[in-house]
């Protein structure tokens, strides 16, 4: 949404949004569910945990194709990894308890049959808190996202053992790729605002198509500048390496909110066992609508 708002998208799309910066996800979730915000970017995830709690969030545009964090083992520790069994006993820090990023360490130790009781998770949040974690020796390893793995990585300080930032790397975890940054909404909002919803969508299409012809440097010139202190060729080379996690044009697949649900109901306690029409959870009539709009200019 960024990048929509500096390169005049939005504007040109007619709309002049406020965008308010929150402390992370379910912040963001809590405030469109109490009425503060009209629309939001977040977790794809989250539209099926509200379904299974028979509130109406529906996905509108799908900017992450997969979650772009990984689990990153201090290179002390990761000596003595041999595989996801190996996290038994191992003190993990996560952005926030019952996270994606917890939950990603709980599917991938299931799936080697290690309950996830085994394994201390610690809050340590994102970026600056999760660098700190590692280097301070809190925590054995940390999932967390850009530009900290990037900055954690130049300097030895880890090993990588599970990566969601590119394609094939969430694929091999999950089995094909996991749909997380998304533009959502209230369904009634959706339906009293049908215009609004369009000019995001344009927007944000437009912005996706810019991402996908545009190189590292011309993203980072978009950003603000402080988004890439205190290292710059630590920040461009971040986002080299995250290029394929930005959807190409914005669509949601059935494969995708599947494979999303799967991961969910293995990890998350309020999904087993419930049914949700995922089916519901987005629709890519705006996004189509915005290809439509932008093919015919």
């Amino acid at each position: 949404m960024t990048l929509a708002e500096r390169l005049g998208f939005f504007k040109d799309a007619g709309i002049d949004p406020e965008i308010l910066d929150v402390s992370g996800g379910s912040k963001a979730l809590q405030a469109l569910v109490a009425g503060s915000a009209e629309l939001t970017a977040g977790a794809f995830d989250h539209t099926i945990q509200m379904h299974a709690k028979g509130q109406k969030i529906v996905g509108v545009v799908l900017f992450g194709r997969h979650p772009t964090f990984a689990l990153a083992l201090r290179t002390d520790k990761a000596s003595d990894y041999r595989d996801p069994s190996s996290l038994r006993g191992m003190k993990i820090g996560v952005t926030a308890l019952g996270s994606q990023t917890q939950f990603m360490v709980e599917y991938i130790a299931l799936q080697a049959g290690v309950s996830p009781a085994d394994i201390s998770f610690v809050s340590v949040g994102g970026g600056t808190g999760a660098v700190a974690a590692i280097r301070n020796g809190a925590v054995d390893g940390v999932v967390t996202g850009e530009p900290a793995l990037t900055a954690l990585t130049l300097a030895g300080d880890v090993k990588l053992v599970a990566d969601t930032r590119t394609n094939a790397g969430t694929i091999g975890i999950f089995g094909g790729l996991y749909p997380s940054g998304t533009i959502y909404a209230r369904s009634d909002f959706i339906e009293r605002n049908p215009a609004t919803v369009e000019a995001v969508a344009l927007a944000m299409v437009r912005a996706l198509q810019w991402i996908d012809r545009a190189s590292a440097e011309d993203i980072a010139d978009a950003l603000p500048e402080e988004w890439a202190q205190p290292n710059r060729d630590v920040f461009l080379t971040s986002i080299r390496g995250t290029r394929d996690m930005f959807s190409p044009d914005g669509r949601f697949s059935a494969e995708g909110a599947s494979i999303a649900f799967r991961v969910l109901s293995t990890v998350d306690p309020q999904l087993r066992g419930v049914q949700v029409d995922l089916a519901q959870t987005f629709t890519n009539k705006f996004v189509e609508k915005a290809h439509q709009t932008l093919s015919s200019r």
